[in-house]
């Protein structure tokens, strides 16, 4: 499959120094700020909505991650039947030298992708989007994960790439999966980051409903009341409800009737993540055979990673993990502004790079408290 694409059957379904890498179009800004670039081949994302699920990846490896501790034959076997049944893709395809160094041995840094294809978008030909980016570091004593949310109309350059449909211009970030797959995302990413990244997980945003389902449906907090603008429309009151996936899918994908747009999306969308951590480790789905086989089973068939990721192996690693150590984060920026007659995400180049360094250097956690998060 050319360029680590995501076949089209995976797709259809439905709070609580740099070595290198960061060069044109990281955390320092595009080569070309003010022009060169993704207009033509980025206007395609004007006025389209775009939900973006790739964090529900997350609940999966806790999930297995708790498995893991018990140790028991049967589990193992289990957790390497789930391993044979997940999507695969050849996410670094062509990518060879130039890359971010890996500078601490035991950190990981795993990029997690939301993409979207909708059953029009197949019809008109056009490519499977990422509207979640998401960069997850483990520390090397495996004992607390970062993740970081990219915003998908970050302005950056995207490197070249041969054979992809676009690159070597300045876009938002999600154009690169549009235009050259996983391959083109790994690369763009690594070069606005500097981090080296070394797995990746894709998820077919429709397919979390599912997932949320298999859990009894997830409890989440509205902060102000608005009306729904898909189909059928539901009207979302302030105050705590309990959501099964069509409704928790729906809330989450609401931006338009927010002040802060976009990054309210953002803040409800780790919300609902940090919610379901919760509930996958407490509501008895760990400990419950059926519960928990029909919660992974369903993760399973929405899920597309690398070649080389080992869910077996990832469980081990991260066993002592639980969501009290996940800390979320978005990268820093400046707000919005625009770029070629587009509205974009403007990088604050300098704490941006702080904390890609930080990264790269499994420092992270004392980046974080020298810059609380709000």
């Amino acid at each position: 499959m050319s360029r680590g694409t995501v076949p089209r059957a995976y797709l259809g379904g439905e709070r609580e120094p740099r070595t290198g890498g960061g060069g044109p179009g990281g955390p320092r800004g595009p080569r070309r700020p003010y022009g060169g670039g993704g207009g033509g081949g980025n206007n395609q994302y004007r006025g389209k909505r775009r939900p973006r699920w790739g964090r529900i990846v997350l609940v999966s490896l806790l999930a297995l991650v708790l498995l893991a501790g018990i140790g028991a034959v049967g589990v193992w076997a289990y957790a390497s039947s789930l391993d044979d049944k997940l999507h695969r893709t050849d996410a670094f395809a062509g990518l060879t030298g130039g890359r971010p160094a890996k500078k601490v041995d035991g950190a990981q840094n795993i990029l997690l992708l939301g993409s979207d294809m909708r059953t029009s978008w197949k019809k008109s030909g056009e490519k499977p989007r990422t509207d979640t980016i998401m960069l997850m570091h483990i520390d090397a004593d495996h004992n607390h994960a970062y993740v970081v949310s990219i915003p998908r109309d970050t302005w950056v350059h995207v490197p070249a790439m041969k054979g992809a449909d676009a690159s070597d211009q300045d876009a938002k970030v999600n154009a690169a999966f549009a235009w050259g797959g996983a391959p083109l995302m790994v690369k763009t990413v690594e070069n606005f980051t500097g981090v080296r990244i070394d797995h990746v997980a894709i998820m077919n945003f429709q397919g979390f409903q599912s997932v949320t389902d298999a859990l009894g449906g997830v409890r989440m907090y509205v902060d102000q009341t608005i009306k729904s603008i898909h189909p059928p429309y539901r009207t979302f009151t302030k105050g705590w409800h309990n959501f099964n996936g069509a409704q928790a899918l729906d809330y989450c994908r609401q931006r338009y009737q927010f002040a802060q747009g976009d990054f309210a999306r953002q803040k409800h969308q780790q919300q609902f993540l940090k919610q379901l951590l919760n509930k996958a480790a407490s509501t008895g789905t760990l400990s419950n055979p059926q519960k928990l086989n029909a919660f992974l089973q369903a993760v399973v068939k929405v899920i597309q990673v690398d070649n080389d990721f080992n869910l077996v192996d990832e469980a081990v690693q991260f066993r002592n993990l639980r969501s009290k150590d996940v800390t979320f984060m978005t990268s820093p920026n400046q707000g919005t502004g625009t770029m070629d007659g587009q509205s974009v995400v403007l990088s604050d180049k300098e704490k941006a790079s702080s904390l890609y360094e930080a990264m790269s250097n499994d420092q992270i956690a004392d980046w974080v408290k020298k810059n609380p998060q709000k």
